[in-house]
């Protein structure tokens, strides 16, 4: 044998599940302890983002390299709503006109894509509310329970932690491993020109 002791110890055991947070199965520990908000499932995501004519992306940014631009972009650009731009430091952002707030859109948005500091979240959320909006949709990242309480108190669907670009393109056959759209549905490697 090769002399490793491992009496009273099965050497293929898995460890704990404190320390295979990242491999747990359903019905295990949560990955964020600390979260207690259960978000819709995939089924009500596709149902709100179906439902859904016009998006308004509050704290869009002019900046390429921030995700607010990247998502303003492919959804002005491969989806058919109605898009409309919030931050109050901007006028113009691709072509599109910025308002300074959700009170001054000249409509009311379904979703409100969120895209702000974790403390402005449940201000934000009052104003998706006193806008008549359907959704709160905070990005990847964002997570707050009290501006989740917030809007669902009066009504609001509420997305925490989800791409809405993300899962758009998921839902509608468009997710490249790198998030884009190929164009190409094929199981065979593509060719190169040379």
């Amino acid at each position: 044998m090769s002399g490793i002791e491992t009496t009273g110890v099965d050497a293929c055991a898995l460890p704990p599940a404190q320390d295979a947070a990242a491999c747990a199965l359903p019905g295990s520990a949560p990955v964020h302890p600390g979260r207690t908000w259960t978000g819709p499932g995939q089924q009500q995501r596709f149902g709100i983002l179906r439902r859904a004519k016009s998006v308004a992306i509050v704290g869009a940014s002019n900046n390429p390299a921030r995700a607010s631009y990247f998502v303003a972009t492919y959804l002005l650009s491969s989806t058919a709503y109605d898009v409309y731009l919030v931050n109050p430091r901007e006028s113009e952002i691709l072509g599109q006109p910025v308002y300074a707030s959700l009170a001054d859109l000249p409509v009311v948005p379904d979703i409100v894509d969120v895209f702000r500091r974790h403390d402005d979240l449940p201000g934000v959320a009052q104003e998706a509310i006193d806008a008549g909006a359907r959704t709160l949709w905070l990005q990847l990242g964002s997570w707050h329970e009290d501006a989740a309480a917030i809007a669902e108190s009066a009504g609001l669907s509420v997305v925490m932690d989800r791409c809405i670009k993300i899962e758009h393109a998921r839902f509608h056959g468009g997710l490249h491993l790198a998030g884009f759209d190929t164009g190409v549905i094929s199981s065979r490697r593509q060719l190169l020109a040379r």
